[in-house]
């Protein structure tokens, strides 16, 4: 009994050869290995009887052979068998009298699962046999094998594969594809990798760390940067680039980074996701953008989940799965299909405080282990995953003029947070990372900001915009809005400069393209069209 991938069937087929070079005890010198195919002895069992009797006939054939071994690939099938309705005689109540008397010698392989499912719920059946737990191989065991198999796998693709090919097979599986085991997974590596040289008509017959790693990030879906650890201009440049996209905000996006730096230099926990965050502060500020814009750089993933969808007791089941007996499920959990199906993401939980509390429940398990257990009892891998959680709480007394001592007012919001949030909740988070209130002199970067995607839209209407210098500053100082941040302001170019160009480019001066200039004269906005 083990995992699927780990070697059963391989373990008896290595019996049958050592049977046949008599590389065993001399008790089993002699022995006959037979395959039982269950599915051949199904086939055209048309009435009652029919089944039954072709079993029947190969146990006793086997009977009569002295040193005969049964073999059966997943034994589970063999309960409910050829079964018909309303009969109990199935293919493992008519082996049990053989088994029983000792007159068959049987092996059987079957996973884990499927042997509490199915075989040891007949307990006549598994009491017949010895179970031998086969645990999976360590990585150094794999190696091993890989190094055994190579010649094969060269034979067949017409390949050479490289010592550190092979170790990187290894590795990148253990890291890359935690949901599969070894050395299935490792021996798939090398199998597609020698699959995808020959197809690419490759005249080098060398396959080298390169390749494995390009089929690892396939077979894992993450992008090829992140297998390799060739990234490291990417990650030396994420800060600048972070601040370049996201404004005021320095001290948040420094912490970000160096939790992403210190996880991909091999030095945060190995069994924790690669970061835990809570952004809070006011709301406008960047907090969903800042998220937005590290996926982006980090060319991985974005998951985003609106908190305020699950305020209701039952509706957080919908991330894990409905429990059983509930309709549902079948189908699985949101949160834990969209992590199996993009294990390197940035997930983020936006505006938590909105969730019910027992959320927060489900969350200690993933940020103290780095796995989540859905409806089904599959564990999924949070290791590779950034959580961010952004929230609200304590935003208003941040924006909030403080009356009377400023030291109260500084620790409103640490109060309001630990109102909002358990001890243990906040105990697990790498950091929560306050986001300050925008200040006027950020909001000029900002109106920089909405002017360039703006000017992006229209440049895919052949309409080149310009503003001068002193239009930014008023639509800066328009826009500026301590309690709301930076979303006024984008209402504000949305009405006062979008809503009017789209006038222009669907009936008026810009409908065949040209270029506009945007002015401040008068205390109002002027438009010139050229």
């Amino acid at each position: 009994v083990g995992e699927p991938g780990v070697g059963k069937t391989a373990m008896v087929e290595g019996l049958a050869r050592r049977v046949a070079e008599g590389d065993i005890p001399d008790l089993l010198q002699g022995s006959e290995l037979y395959t039982l195919d269950m599915g051949a002895l199904l086939a055209g069992t048309k009435f009652r009887g029919d089944f039954e009797e072709r079993l029947k006939a190969v146990v006793a054939a086997l009977q009569k052979r002295e040193k005969a071994i049964l073999f059966i690939d997943e034994i589970h099938t063999i309960v409910g068998a050829g079964a018909t309705s309303g009969g109990s005689l199935d293919a493992s109540n008519i082996l049990k009298p053989a088994l029983g008397a000792g007159e068959l010698r049987c092996i059987g392989s079957t996973t884990y699962e499927e042997y509490r499912n199915l075989f040891d719920k007949d307990r006549a059946l598994s009491r017949r046999f010895q179970k031998i737990d086969l645990q999976e191989p360590n990585a150094d065991e794999t190696l091993e094998i890989l190094k055994g198999l190579r010649s094969r796998y060269e034979e067949h693709h017409r390949v050479n594969y490289s010592e550190e090919a092979l170790e990187s097979a290894v590795q990148l599986a253990v890291k890359h594809l935690p949901m599969r085991h070894l050395p299935d997974k490792a021996i798939d590596v090398i199998d597609e990798a020698g699959a995808q040289h020959r197809l690419d008509g490759n005249p080098n017959r060398a396959i080298g760390t390169n390749e494995i790693e390009r089929v690892v990030a396939r077979m894992a879906r993450v992008p090829i940067r992140t297998v390799s650890g060739s990234d490291r201009q990417r990650l030396r440049y994420l800060e600048r680039d972070l601040k370049q996209v996201v404004f005021g905000q320095d001290l948040a996006i420094e912490a970000l980074v160096k939790s992403i730096h210190r996880s991909r230099a091999g030095l945060g926990h190995p069994d924790k996701p690669v970061g835990s965050f809570l952004l809070t502060g006011p709301t406008g500020v960047g907090k969903t953008e800042v998220t937005k814009q590290l996926a982006s750089q980090l060319g991985v993933k974005f998951l985003r989940f609106d908190m305020s969808e699950y305020m209701e007791k039952h509706s957080v089941a919908r991330l894990i799965g409905a429990p059983p007996g509930y309709v549902g499920f079948d189908q699985g959990g949101l949160l834990t299909e969209a992590v199996q199906k993009n294990p390197w993401t940035v997930l983020l939980l936006d505006e938590i405080e909105k969730a019910h509390p027992d959320l927060f429940n489900i969350l200690l398990q993933v940020m103290d282990h780095g796995t989540l257990t859905d409806n089904n009892g599959k564990e999924t891998d949070f290791r590779n995953v950034i959580l961010i959680m952004t929230s609200n709480v304590g935003g208003r007394d941040m924006s909030a003029s403080p009356i009377g001592f400023g030291e109260r007012a500084a620790a409103a919001p640490k109060n309001a947070l630990e109102k909002a949030f358990s001890p243990e909740f906040r105990n697990r988070l790498d950091a929560v990372i306050n986001f300050a209130p925008l200040d006027q002199g950020v909001m000029l970067q900002v109106v920089d900001k909405f002017i360039k995607e703006l000017s992006e839209q229209l440049a895919e209407r052949d309409v080149a915009l310009k503003v001068t210098p002193a239009a930014r500053r008023m639509l800066a100082e328009k826009g500026y809005d301590l309690l709301f941040g930076a979303r006024p302001l984008g209402r504000l170019i949305q009405s006062e400069l979008s809503d009017p160009l789209a006038e222009k480019i669907l009936f008026g001066e810009l409908r065949n393209g040209g270029e506009v200039r945007i002015g401040w004269s008068g205390g109002k906005l002027t438009f010139r069209y050229e």
